[in-house]
């Protein structure tokens, strides 16, 4: 498995996502980090932008989750965008940390609230689409 990754941290949306019906209605931020695991020596060593994960589409795939439907948890926020990479492009593995900066929290004081979830795939050939359920490949 490679171990080549590439990071965008600190991405920066605004998002209608929480339990409450004012966090679903007025939104608020929504900062996401991610990571990709993939082979990334074919495009180093070619200096070929087409042999590698364009950075720019991992971000605007990321806003567009963030951006979308309403959901009420973040991690399903978390796991829609790592589903959507697995679906998208060629990875070993996606990292996907979700945070809500001062989450409403009563009589809390905090920097954000925050979930990560984590896919890593045991066989480095493997192309399953993440949500057919299908993990075997039979009935």
């Amino acid at each position: 498995m490679s171990q080549d990754r590439i990071q965008l941290k600190g991405m920066v949306f605004f998002g209608h996502h929480g339990v409450s019906p004012e966090e679903q209605s007025l939104g608020q931020r929504i900062e996401v980090d991610l990571e990709v695991e993939t082979d990334l020596e074919p495009a180093g060593r070619a200096d070929d932008p087409s042999l590698t994960i364009d950075y720019a589409e991992l971000y605007r795939l990321t806003r567009d989750v963030v951006e979308g439907d309403s959901v009420a948890l973040l991690e399903t926020l978390a796991q829609a965008v790592s589903d959507r990479v697995r679906g998208d492009f060629d990875v070993s593995a996606v990292w996907v940390k979700v945070m809500k900066p001062g989450a409403p929290i009563e009589g809390s004081v905090l920097r954000y609230a925050a979930v990560e979830v984590q896919w890593e795939s045991d066989d480095p050939d493997d192309t399953d689409d993440p949500g057919d359920g299908d993990e075997d490949g039979g009935e």
